[in-house]
């Protein structure tokens, strides 16, 4: 399979060890991997910030850049939710669609019965998920709490149950935002931050001592707050997790 590697803003800028995990796991499962250097910004910010305009040509510009890749795939389910609802709405032409439809997110793609199986990993930590609420109530990885409808696999959760010594921890509430939410931790700040010690709060009295998501920008969040707060927990992408695992890239993912 022929799978561009699409990275977003804040994790080129702040995290580009997700970004290096990422392309080690895309390999080890037989893809061969472009970085196509002319990709810019999904366009989520300008989207929650209310200026679709600015998203859609960023849209557009994302169209031309990936239309000629089999796959796209992206370490964020925000950006990929982003994407796959985005691009059908800000533009009628049908290769928009059909990129939309072909952009995925890692795990997604990972945990895919298509896929080769990664190598046997190693991981033997308490690990806490926080679901990403794009990942887990637009893409559908996994059952939200409120929701009546058939249970949906996770992708994250069961490439992560695969790994020899990782204990899964579950905090009280399963799937409550980090309180991150984009421009909405800037314009409600005191709000956001208390979403995020609750978060934090709740996944430490599970036990946790990694606390992993598929998206850098709640990791952040929490991490912020843990820094505030003296909290010990570490932080890291799944990929981050998976990748140091399975022997891929060194130490990203150690917690000692």
């Amino acid at each position: 399979m022929r799978v561009a590697l699409f990275v977003p803003c804040y994790v080129d800028q702040l995290r580009p060890t997700v970004g290096l995990a990422t392309l080690a796991l895309l390999e080890a499962v037989g893809c061969e991997v472009a970085y196509p250097e002319e990709q810019t910004c999904c366009g989520q910010p300008f989207a929650t910030a209310g200026e679709p305009r600015r998203a859609a040509a960023l849209g557009r510009r994302f169209v031309e850049v990936f239309e000629a890749f089999d796959a796209i795939v992206a370490p964020s389910g925000s950006c990929v939710a982003t994407l796959r609802h985005g691009l059908p709405r800000w533009s009628p032409d049908p290769r928009a669609h059909a990129v939309a439809a072909r952009t995925r997110e890692l795990c997604e793609l990972l945990g895919d019965p298509a896929t080769r199986p990664l190598p046997r990993g190693r991981y033997p930590h308490r690990v806490g998920i926080h679901a990403s609420c794009h990942a887990l109530r637009e893409l559908r990885l996994g059952s939200p709490s409120e929701s009546r409808e058939p249970p949906r696999p996770d992708p994250a959760r069961r490439l992560l149950s695969g790994l020899e010594g990782l204990e899964l921890v579950e905090p009280a509430r399963r799937d409550e935002c980090c309180g991150f939410g984009g421009v909405f931790a800037i314009e409600q700040e005191a709000v956001s931050a208390r979403m995020g010690l609750d978060r934090l709060t709740d996944h430490q009295r599970a036990g946790a001592e990694v606390i992993v998501s598929t998206d850098v920008s709640c990791l952040l969040q929490l991490e912020g707050v843990a820094r505030r707060h003296g909290h010990p927990q570490r932080f890291l992408h799944v990929a981050e997790v998976l990748a140091a695992a399975c022997g891929l890239d060194g130490d990203a993912g150690r917690t000692s």
